[in-house]
């Protein structure tokens, strides 16, 4: 059966963790307190000039990719009884991705972050392929259903951000050489280790982005992912916002991809809208049957990690992390449990 994690940065105040155990969450997918998606976090337009150094300075413990760092992290989520089942985080990558001078300090990085996570137990290692920046969106704080707050991308008000100063090095096919480089580099590495990778797509899935090429954005891409490299360990995080932009039949591609065990992590969530404009919904409101995708899980015997992702903000809490306030987390996860006990109950 699926299993519902959820995600936690291991700088949230802890008073708000004893609420995912009280609503059936043991499992959880963290961040890295010095990673690069712990860094970029929020991503609207007018965040998109504020980048981190290639690599921060590491703590008394080493990076947080590391692995005294790792098992410092693992045992404080024990401690508060959670397990932890995967990362969704990873060293600066932006040297590999854009092929710059530092690109194999970064990769020996990425590896010792691998064999770390191997050693530590967490099974499942989430990344994306997104230069500069991981998801973008043009507004944070647009009015839902009962005032609730959602995040937006409108690529019509993109355009009107000037170009990037990395677009020269960002093109698709040197993303993509790129790309190919780096997956014969970590795949061995990952196999050795017993990590999965789970690319995440492109979020928004259009190209360019301020002058940014960018390349996971379509079905076509991801099945040149998965066999740019053959592995049981080369694989997807079926990003169901993003994925329900490519196609119309969100289940059927769940079952494609699972049948051949290429879906290694889930992030649940809906979008109503196009590639070019769109806006986060409920996960009860959006346009896409959920149950239908959670039966297209059991069908293909998903045993995996599913976690919701990008929810609205709900009234009385701070929009200052937008996507991940913690009042329509715990309403995601009691409505996909309910889809869950439906789409298994035959």
């Amino acid at each position: 059966m699926i299993r519902i994690a959820e995600l936690l940065d291991p700088n949230v105040p802890r008073d708000l963790w004893p609420l995912l155990k009280q609503v059936g969450v043991d499992e959880i997918v963290s961040l890295l307190d010095e990673g690069e998606q712990a860094i970029r976090w929020v991503h609207s337009e007018s965040h998109l000039d504020e980048r981190p150094a290639s690599i921060p300075r590491p703590g008394p413990d080493g990076h947080s990719w590391s692995r005294p760092a790792l098992d410092l992290l693992n045992e404080r989520y024990e401690n508060a009884g959670f397990s932890l089942v995967a990362i969704e985080d990873t060293p600066p990558m932006d040297d590999i991705r854009l092929g710059r001078a530092g690109r194999e300090e970064q990769l020996d990085l990425f590896c010792e972050q691998l064999r770390a996570m191997g050693a530590v137990g967490v099974p499942v290692l989430c990344y994306n392929w997104i230069t500069v920046y991981s998801w973008a969106r043009t507004g944070l704080a647009v009015p839902a259903r009962g005032g609730a707050l959602v995040t937006e991308y409108d690529h019509a008000a993109m355009l009107k951000a000037p170009p990037r100063p990395e677009a020269e090095l960002a093109t698709e096919e040197r993303l993509w050489e790129n790309f190919e480089y780096f997956l014969r580099r970590v795949v061995p590495v990952a196999e050795e280790a017993g990590v999965r990778l789970a690319l995440h797509p492109d979020d928004p899935p259009i190209s360019p982005v301020r002058g940014l090429g960018r390349i996971m954005r379509s079905v076509e891409a991801f099945e040149r992912v998965v066999e740019l490299v053959p592995s049981d360990f080369n694989g997807i995080t079926m990003c169901q916002g993003n994925f329900a932009l490519m196609t119309d039949d969100l289940p059927g591609l769940i079952r494609e991809f699972g049948s051949r065990g290429k879906i290694h992590f889930v992030h649940f969530r809906d979008v109503r809208g196009t590639p070019e404009h769109f806006v986060e919904t409920f996960h009860d409101q959006g346009p896409t049957d959920l149950l239908a995708c959670l039966r297209a899980y059991a069908d293909v015997g998903y045993e995996g990690v599913l976690r919701p992702d990008h929810v609205p903000t709900l009234y009385g809490e701070s929009n200052e992390r937008p996507g991940y306030a913690f009042l329509g987390r715990l309403h995601a996860v009691g409505y996909i449990e309910g889809l869950r006990e439906a789409a298994y109950a035959g």
